[in-house]
Order: structure tokens, then sequence, then C-alpha cells
């Protein structure tokens, strides 16, 4: 069975009934599927409920209404199966910060987001739950030299500031440098949304410049996961998927100021599938799976 497949078609299917009553069994009849075992794939795949998906693209749809200003907010909310108008309005201003009336006085403008893709990754069942899979593994101690920046994931423009870091890189290394890559997450303070991070390779270049450094990973025990695309454009799935595992697997986090290490097999070629290793603690062998 493809699951990607079967969650593309579910999300379409939604997509294009937002104006229909839509609920687990008839979801999960679209694509065949039993509805308990839907719910647990669909949790795992997309890393939301079945119900705050569908919410959230109701939500997503009404902008076009609202800003608009052709139909009134109790016609939005039956239109897309809200009911009440007071549900429509808790809801938006829940998701959006705004009341959708005060949207439409104000004239301002919130951008639709279009229909997610299906993050690919191998998924694996424990005990009745999906959850992606992972394997339990050491990662070898290495040393890496790269460009070393900080990024805020709170800002708009963390993923741009990755990137030309990376683009930078790949500029000041000679040409004939191929192999792999390694890009480490470390150093998020309690409550914080700062990290440090280094984009390097397992090379002793010498670089002149400022923020070159070289550094040594320590070997650490870590869960393993693969995923395919982009790591910038998966993070709120990541997340997800890190706290199912720990919760399924009963593992838990290593107290490592590592938080993330990405890897790559081609430094020339950074949209491939690469693997994200996470520190956890090494457990007694006979509770880990």
């Amino acid at each position: 069975m493809d699951h990607y497949a079967v969650i593309e078609s579910a999300l379409l299917y939604i997509e294009n009934n937002l104006d229909q009553p839509l609920s687990l069994e008839s979801v999960a009849g679209t694509v065949n599927m039993s509805k308990y075992y839907f719910h647990r794939l669909f949790s795992a795949i997309t890393g939301s409920s079945l119900n705050n998906y569908i919410l959230s693209r109701r939500l997503n749809a009404s902008l076009q209404f609202i800003q608009s200003n052709q139909l009134s907010l109790t016609e939005i909310s039956y239109l897309l199966n809200f009911g009440a108008q007071s549900s429509f309005t808790r809801a938006f201003k829940r998701q959006y910060g705004i009341a959708p009336s005060a949207l439409r006085v104000q004239n301002m403008g919130i951008p639709q987001v279009p229909m997610p893709p299906v993050v690919r990754r191998s998924v694996k069942n424990i005990n009745g739950d999906v959850v992606t899979d992972f394997t339990l593994t050491d990662f070898e101690s290495i040393r890496v030299t790269g460009i070393a920046f900080e990024v805020d994931l709170a800002d708009d423009d963390y993923k741009t500031k990755i990137r030309s870091h990376s683009d930078k890189l790949l500029q000041d290394i000679d040409k004939t440098v191929s192999g792999p890559c390694y890009v480490i997450y470390s150093n998020c303070q309690p409550n914080s949304t700062r990290f440090k991070v280094l984009f390097g390779i397992p090379y002793d270049i010498q670089i002149n410049k400022p923020f070159y450094f070289t550094i040594d990973v320590p070997q650490l025990f870590c869960a393993k996961f693969k995923y395919f695309g982009d790591l910038l454009e998966i993070g709120d799935v990541l997340k997800t998927d890190y706290a199912r595992f720990l919760k399924i697997s009963r593992q838990e986090t290593e107290d490592s100021h590592i938080e993330l290490i990405q890897t790559f097999d081609d430094i020339h070629n950074l949209q491939s599938a690469f693997h994200i290793y996470a520190p956890i603690k090494k457990l007694p062998i006979d509770s880990a799976y």
C-alpha cells in the first residue's frame, strides 16, 4: 500500500469538499480504509488530527470570502460548515489572532496557504500506533569544518539565512570536494527559539575567513530518521514525529548541547534524501525497540 498516495488522495478530497460535511468515516471511506487505521495513519503522516486539519483548511478557505466582501459572515460560516457564526468567529480568531469582522473592517490581507504537500518518509506500526520509521544507533564521533552562524526560528527570514550560508560554503570550498555534509543545530536555550548552526564537511579545509570553524562532534546515541525533501519545509512535521516517537517508544531525550544533526550523502545535492539524528538517552536493551 502506498501510504503517501492514500493521504494525498484524502487531502485532495477534503480540499474539494470543504463545503460538505466531512467526518472520519466519510474521508476514510473515500480511500477504502477502516476509520481506525486511517485515523492513525493520517495523524502520523500529516502531524495533525483529521478534525484539526479540516478546521484549518476551512478557515484558510474562508479568507477569500471575507476579503472579497461579497458574503456575510453568517453566510460564510454556513457555506463552510461551521454552523453558527459564533463558532466560526472563535475558530478564526484562535488561528489568525483577529476576528473575521475586524479583518474585513481593517481591510487587512492574510494570504491563503496552498494545500500542504505530504512529507515522504517511511512509517512503522508499533503496538497499533503508526509512527515515523526510526533506527536507534550511534552517531560516530567526527570532525567537521564549516561556516557557523545563528538562527532564530521565530524570525521569518531564518530559512533564507540558512540557505544563504549553505550557498556561501559551497562557493568557498574546492569544487573537487565531494561526499557527505552535515548541518549541526546546537545550544538552544530553554524557552528559546535561537540555535547555533554549523554547515560543514568532514574535511580539514583551511578557509581564512570570518565565521569558519572546525568542531569535534562526540559520539552520540541517537534516533535516526530518514526524510525526502527540504528540512526547512518539514520542520513542524519533524517536531510532531519526534514527539510521537518519544511517547510511543518510551525513549528520553539526551541532555546534550547538540539538538539535531542533519546529514546528506552528497554536498552538491542538498535536495536528496537525508537523515536526521536526534540525541536520546541509551536505555537498557530490553526496553528499546
